[in-house]
């Protein structure tokens, strides 16, 4: 704890000096300029420079410690009956090493999902950021998850611990994949690498399908086989699991595959009465949306990468309720 402290205080220290320095030169550039008094000018820019500083602290020390429940209900004309009202917790984005110091904070994460009494608890990747040490603080809370029918995995871009080169443990990332699978399922989760798990309710089914990162960027893996995932599961009622949600559109929509969960983006921990930059660089990038028949939802995640903080984009937990009916006409 000592530790985060103190990386906070630094932070915060230089933004401080940074903002500052940017402020004498341009109070100076203006009394220069326009003949302003520099004294008047430079105070008046050091109040409005303190904003961004304020925010971030806010994010840091508070929103990343909070955490919002977001329920969607959506509605499908081919659920199976015995799956009317059925349940899903998804979670995404943990990114363990974000929680290294702060394992009460997720451990009250952990506890508002069981509150949920889900039938199904569906992780859409990014448990690490680096490499699987970061399991060693979080394993624990994440093994107390609990579900009707367990928790279901995936695999996300960071799971491949491709920055894991000059870390600590000498691992390469060959073996830092390989130590974070071993490490989920030992945890009990079902992982699903381009591979599909039918689940029974009475007599009906549904397939849920999972594949590994697959991106239209070129600095993500693209390692995912859908086709392989599907094979078998035709006819039935899919939900796809699957973390870059620029899969969706590059080979999910058009199929027979109603519903898709991705994380990812994380809203780029910044959204500002609801803006968030994170739109001008994923078409899809939180929240519900829809094509024809077909849903996608993108959680925003519980973790960090970057910077240690969120700023109006709060951890999410979302509980996704399927219901048989007729779906609204598409946005």
């Amino acid at each position: 704890m000592y530790t985060e402290v103190l990386s906070v205080v630094i932070i915060l220290g230089v933004c401080w000096v940074a903002l500052a320095v940017l402020d004498v030169a341009v109070a100076g550039l203006l009394a220069w300029i326009l003949g302003l008094s520099f004294k008047r000018c430079f105070a008046w820019g050091l109040l409005s420079l303190a904003v961004p500083v304020l925010l971030m602290g806010y994010g840091i020390l508070i929103e990343r410690n909070c955490v919002r429940v977001n329920t969607v209900e959506v509605a499908f004309d081919n659920l199976p009956k015995a799956f009317d009202g059925y349940s899903i917790v998804q979670l995404s984005d943990i990114h363990s090493r974000s929680f290294r110091y702060r394992t009460g904070t997720l451990q009250r994460m952990v506890e508002k999902v069981n509150s949920l009494d889900a039938d199904l608890i569906a992780f859409t990747g990014d448990i690490v950021t680096i490499s699987p040490d970061e399991l060693d603080a979080t394993e624990e809370a994440l093994r107390g998850l609990k579900a009707h029918d367990g928790v279901v995995s995936i695999l996300g871009n960071h799971d491949y611990c491709p920055y894991i080169k000059g870390d600590k443990s000498g691992k390469s990332p060959a073996q830092g994949l390989a130590e974070v699978m071993a490490r989920e399922r030992a945890m009990g989760w079902r992982l699903l690498v381009n591979e599909h798990w039918v689940m029974h309710h009475g007599s009906d089914s549904i397939a849920i399908v999972g594949v590994e990162n697959t991106s239209t960027s070129p600095h993500f893996p693209s390692r995912g086989d859908l086709g392989n995932a599907t094979k078998g599961t035709e006819g039935m009622f899919r939900i796809l699991l699957s973390h870059d949600p620029t899969h969706w559109d590059m080979e999910v929509v058009g199929k027979d595959i109603p519903l898709t969960l991705s994380g990812h983006t994380h809203a780029m921990q910044f959204s500002l009465l609801g803006w968030s930059p994170i739109g001008h660089f994923y078409k899809q990038s939180k929240g519900l949306y829809r094509k024809g028949k077909q849903c996608l939802y993108i959680n925003i995640g519980l973790g960090e990468t970057i910077f240690p903080a969120r700023i109006g984009a709060m951890p999410e937990i979302t509980r996704i309720i399927l219901k048989k009916g007729t779906p609204p006409a598409a946005s």
